[in-house]
């Protein structure tokens, strides 16, 4: 089994209207290498995919190392029209969270 972005980072997540907004801050230098190297756009996008979830933008906050992944689509029309447990999609940043990232020799 390879590394959770668990393991290496806590998140926060907000929203606005159907999108949400994921950040991941790194704990450490080495988990912000390893999650920019491996925490792709695309690998949260394919995560959140079950979830109807439109094409992801991630952005880079080096100073806090942090990756703040937009998603839009992800929450089921938004607070005022979704009927999901959670509207806010604030539990979304355990899925994100949850994320298996490959086992990399040279971070070793």
């Amino acid at each position: 089994m390879g590394t959770l972005v668990y393991d290496l980072a806590h998140a926060r997540a907000g929203d606005k209207g159907n999108t949400s907004s994921i950040a991941v801050i790194a704990y450490d230098d080495a988990g912000w290498r390893t999650l920019c190297r491996e925490l792709t756009a695309e690998r949260v996008e394919q995560a959140f995919s079950h979830l109807g979830a439109g094409s992801v933008r991630r952005y880079e906050v080096e100073s806090l190392k942090a990756l703040n992944f937009v998603i839009p689509n992800v929450l089921a029309g938004g607070v005022t029209r979704s009927l999901r447990l959670d509207p806010h999609g604030k539990s979304l940043s355990a899925l994100l969270l949850g994320i298996e990232l490959p086992d990399n020799p040279l971070t070793s």
